[in-house]
C-alpha cells in the first residue's frame, strides 16, 4: 500500500509526488467557445489541493470540428491559452503535475456542435439513437489532424502544463482509426494494424516534437471493445502501445472500466500485466477502471501499473488521496445531493451531466 503514496519519476525526468491521478473526466463546465470557466478551474484546482499527484483536464478538442460535448474545454485557438495557463498554474501551485488531455471526437463530434458533418477514418453507420454517419477523411486532410494535435500541444506547453495525454480511447477519432471495423481504408492509413496505427503514431511523434523533455507525453488506449470503442483487439492494442513507446511516449494509460476483470479475449490474462510485459520498464503504465478503495488501487499496482487514475471516487471525494492514507478508510459511494456536490467544486452544469450515471447525484 505504501507504494501508492511514493513518488514516481517518468523517463522524461518529471516526478509526481504519488501514484494517484485524477482521471480525465468530461464535465461540460467550460464556455461554448472552448475557453476555461471559473467552474472548471475550481473543479481541477480542488482535486490538486486534495492530494492527487497528477491532475488531467477533460478531453480538450484540438479542432473546431473535433468537439464532442457542450461546454468542452478547447485547445485549438490562441484565445484558449490564457485559460489553460490559469489552470496549469493552479494545479502546479498545489504540488501536482498538470496534464492536458487532447482529442478529436471524429464520428462523435455532432454537427449540432460543430456545424459540419462528422469525419472519421471511413464512412459507417451504427444502430443507435442520434447517430450521425460520418464522412471518410480524404488522404490529403489526414496530415491536418496531426498538425492540429501538434499545434494544440504547443499551446498547452506555452501555458505551463507538465505534459499532454493523447486520447486514443473510447471510440473517438484516433480510436476509430485503430478500429478494424471503423477503418477499412486502403491508402496506407487503414487496413492492417500498421496502417490503422499510422495516425496515432504520427500524432504521438509530432506531440513529442512540440513538447521537448522534461514534458511528459502519454497516450490513452482502450484495450478491447467496450461501449462505443469497437473493432479493437487486445493483442493489437498491446502491440500499438509498444510501438508508441518507441515513438517517445512516457506512459500508456489503459482505460479498463472495470480494473478487477481480466480481458475478454484472454480470460486468464489482465490487460495491465500484458502491457507491462510488452513495454520497456521506463515507460510507465496508468490504469483506470472502477477504483474506489486503496485496495483496488494496490491490486492494479501489483499487476504492473505505476499510477492509478481515480474517476467517480474523485468526484465524490476531492481529498481521496489524503483520506486513503487513513486506517480504516471507507470511500464515499454516494449518491450526494447537488448541494453536497457543489461543496466539492462540482458546478450545477457538471451535476446535470452526472445525472446520467447511477449513484452519483441524489
Amino acid at each position: 500500500m505504501q507504494s501508492l503514496f511514493e513518488p514516481l519519476t517518468f523517463r522524461s525526468g518529471v516526478t509526481t509526488k504519488n501514484r494517484v491521478a485524477l482521471a480525465p473526466l468530461t464535465n461540460q463546465q467550460s464556455h461554448d467557445d472552448g475557453t476555461l470557466s471559473d467552474e472548471e478551474l475550481a473543479w481541477l484546482a480542488r482535486r490538486a489541493r486534495g492530494g492527487f499527484g497528477l491532475v488531467s483536464t477533460c478531453a480538450a478538442h484540438v479542432a473546431r470540428d473535433g468537439q464532442g460535448f457542450a461546454g468542452q474545454l478547447g485547445a485549438f485557438d490562441e484565445r484558449h491559452v490564457p485559460g489553460l495557463a490559469r489552470v496549469a498554474a493552479a494545479i502546479s501551485a498545489a504540488g501536482a503535475l498538470a496534464v492536458a488531455q487532447l482529442y478529436h471526437g471524429g464520428a462523435r463530434s455532432p454537427s449540432r456542435l460543430t456545424g459540419v458533418q462528422p469525419v472519421s477514418a471511413t464512412a459507417f453507420s451504427e444502430e443507435r439513437d442520434g447517430f450521425e454517419p460520418p464522412r471518410a477523411a480524404t488522404s490529403d486532410e489526414l496530415p491536418s489532424f496531426v498538425d492540429a494535435f501538434g499545434q494544440a500541444a504547443a499551446r498547452v506547453g506555452r501555458a505551463g502544463f507538465h505534459g499532454v495525454e493523447i486520447h486514443g480511447a473510447h471510440g473517438y477519432l484516433l480510436s476509430q482509426f485503430l478500429s478494424a471495423t471503423m477503418n477499412t481504408r486502403a491508402d496506407g492509413w487503414g487496413g492492417d494494424l500498421e496502417g490503422r496505427a499510422r495516425l496515432i503514431r504520427a500524432v504521438a511523434r509530432r506531440v513529442r516534437e512540440e513538447l521537448p523533455r522534461p514534458a511528459i507525453v502519454g497516450v490513452r488506449l482502450s484495450p478491447e471493445d467496450y461501449g462505443l470503442a469497437k473493432g479493437l483487439d487486445v493483442d493489437e492494442t498491446i502491440e500499438v502501445a509498444a510501438r508508441l513507446a518507441d515513438d517517445g511516449v512516457d506512459y500508456v494509460h489503459l482505460s479498463l472500466w472495470d480494473g478487477s476483470r481480466n480481458t475478454a479475449k484472454h480470460p486468464a490474462e489482465h490487460a495491465v500485466s500484458m502491457l507491462r510485459r510488452a513495454l520497456p520498464s521506463e515507460v510507465r503504465i496508468v490504469a483506470a477502471g472502477g477504483v474506489w478503495t486503496p485496495e483496488d488501487a494496490a491490486s492494479l499496482l501489483a499487476r504492473g501499473a505505476d499510477i492509478v487514475a481515480i474517476g467517480r471516487a474523485a468526484i465524490l471525494d476531492p481529498d481521496w488521496p489524503e483520506h486513503a492514507r487513513e486506517p480504516g478508510f471507507t470511500p464515499i459511494r454516494g449518491p450526494l445531493s447537488p448541494e453536497e456536490l457543489g461543496a466539492r467544486a462540482v458546478s450545477p452544469r457538471f451535476v446535470e451531466y452526472l445525472r446520467r450515471f447511477k449513484g452519483i447525484v441524489a
